[in-house]
């Protein structure tokens, strides 16, 4: 493959990377220096049109100075090469560490906000307005009926499972609690609004995407959610990975900080973040999807998330108040 980029030098090492919940990525180093190798295998977003419009986003957002890692081009001007019926791309490695938002300070949970601005709106200058370009038509919030079925479903596996341990334990535990809630809070139910999404977002705004050299955020990873959706949902999710702590809480402070430079740069009110609290908040109390991995894919990659995301469902009715003033005052 590297025969196709002549200025990438000769293959000496090729390093699996473990990180990454969706595609496999490898650290490639050469006599000319290291490269990031991506191998595409999400089927939703893996064809070649889809990853040739993430790079070509990627590299107009650099021209904006946005921090992110386009891809190489080949000899061909091509950034994407098929091997086998797959998709792989090679980008510049770029040293740096993921920093949660325990590891930030106020100023840096600021400057994280207005970076999430930046890409929102540098997103509507390089791709325009996104309306029909895949964005969800009405995205209608969850039904709690549906939900009450997969809550069955749900507990059927974790009570039968053989040997069960204290995670099965939990996600009972957890499935029951849930199950109160959306019985209690069945009439909170967000509508759904009126007309399409026409944001473009950046899709999958969390820790490990973001790399930090020192205080500085230096680069933005994996494009592959790029679309269109309510971009102040996006600014909500973040937030809350970002900013939950092991016990289902979320540090306010730093949200009040991050959400108050989002709402600057993005140019976004505070009744657009109160609206996109609402329907995450909603939206959190009706998944599980760490569970459905676990019980119905088989995959326990995401257990280690599942403890502090369900307490964060319960803890953000609870502070219901609190958590929508941290975003909109």
């Amino acid at each position: 493959m590297l025969r196709r980029y002549p200025d990438a030098g000769d293959p000496l090492t090729c390093e699996p990377l473990d990180q990454g919940l969706l595609n496999h990525g490898y650290r490639v180093s050469t006599t000319r220096g290291s490269y990031f190798l991506k191998h595409h295998l999400d089927d939703s977003t893996g064809d070649r049109a889809t990853i040739v419009r993430q790079h070509r986003a990627t590299q107009r957002l650099q021209s904006l100075g946005v921090p992110v890692a386009p891809p190489v081009v080949d000899s061909d001007g091509d950034t994407v090469t098929e091997i086998g019926g797959r998709c792989y791309a090679l980008h510049p490695w770029v040293d740096g560490l993921h920093r949660a938002g325990s590891q930030l300070t106020l100023a840096q949970s600021l400057r994280l906000g207005a970076l999430l601005g930046a890409v929102h709106t540098g997103l509507e200058q390089v791709m325009g307005a996104g309306a029909g370009a895949g964005g969800r038509s009405g995205h209608a919030s969850p039904d709690p009926t549906d939900t009450f079925a997969v809550i069955d479903k749900l507990l059927a596996a974790a009570r039968g499972r053989r040997p069960r341990d204290s995670f099965d334990e939990l996600a009972e535990h957890r499935l029951l609690e849930r199950r109160t809630l959306l019985e209690q809070h069945a009439d909170r139910r967000p509508p759904t609004p009126d007309g399409p999404a026409t944001g473009w977002v950046h899709g999958d705004f969390h820790p490990l995407n973001v790399l930090y050299q020192g205080a500085d955020p230096v680069a933005i990873l994996d494009w592959d959610r790029l679309g269109v959706q309510p971009r102040a949902e996006e600014a909500v999710r973040a937030a809350a990975i970002f900013f939950v702590q092991p016990a289902g809480k979320l540090e306010l402070g730093k949200v009040r900080a991050y959400a108050r430079a989002y709402r600057r740069a993005a140019g976004a009110g505070s009744d657009e973040l109160a609206a996109a609290v609402h329907r995450v908040w909603w939206e959190r109390l009706n998944d599980f999807w760490t569970l459905h991995w676990r019980y119905c894919l088989n995959d326990r990659r995401a257990d280690p998330q599942f403890p502090a995301v369900s307490a964060l469902a319960v803890w953000w009715t609870r502070e219901y108040e609190a958590v929508r003033d941290a975003f909109t005052e």
